[in-house]
């Protein structure tokens, strides 16, 4: 009784885990006109310069 409660339980578990996400394919949106993304600026590398031992 106990083991058949607990398969129950992991089916229903399962059941509910494969409906959860989004549905349909995997694509960007399409770009709407007139929007352009600038691309971002570049820090500069920190200056962390060792000496070296002589």
């Amino acid at each position: 009784m106990r083991r058949s409660l607990l398969c129950i339980a992991l089916l229903l578990a399962m059941g509910l885990l494969a409906g959860c996400g989004n549905k349909g394919p995997l694509v960007m949106p399409p770009a709407q006109p007139g929007s352009t993304v600038a691309p971002a600026a570049s820090a500069p590398a920190p200056a962390t310069s060792v000496p070296l031992p002589d």
